[in-house]
């Protein structure tokens, strides 16, 4: 029975590639360097540490710049206030989504049923599986959820005959 699966993975990878080509960045603009302005990631979340609004902002572009380079799609990042730290600087984090969470999975999952395509869905933890008898079924349902106003990026895996 053909099958395939719906995610939202960032390639962390692609991920860390931009962070170093920012903090490379930082080190030879004139305005950034020697500074406090860092940049780090730890567990799916990224830290942003600069001397004031201007640097954190000017920081926050070379990271949308890099990550875009790197084709990242920037709508899984979930970007929070700006924080007081040490040493008269500031501390910005930005979370990376992985997975698709609960509520999001289930609008997908009873808007598919709605639609009435004839395939099933399943949620699999952080994952939707869909399968159907027909491969243009399970076709016709990618293009139904591209078509759903989701802001988070979604890939379709393990498509099988």
């Amino acid at each position: 029975m053909p099958s395939f699966d719906v995610v939202s993975r960032t390639n962390l990878m692609e991920v860390d590639n931009a962070i170093n080509g920012v903090k490379r960045e930082i080190n030879q603009r004139y305005d950034l360097a020697r500074t406090q302005c860092d940049i780090s990631l730890t567990d799916n979340i990224l830290t942003i540490t600069a001397d004031d609004t201007m640097k954190l902002t000017q920081v926050e572009e070379l990271l949308r710049k890099y990550l875009a380079r790197r084709k990242v799609d920037q709508r899984a990042f979930k970007v929070t206030a700006t924080q007081d730290a040490a040493g008269d600087s500031i501390r910005q984090t930005i979370a990376i989504g992985q997975g698709i969470e609960g509520d999001l999975a289930r609008k997908i999952s009873k808007a598919v049923k709605g639609s009435k395509l004839k395939v099933q869905v399943a949620i699999q933890g952080d994952e939707l599986h869909m399968s159907g008898k027909k491969r243009d079924d399970l076709q016709a349902t990618i293009a139904f959820i591209k078509e759903l106003d989701i802001k988070q990026p979604l890939q379709y895996v393990n498509y099988r005959d």
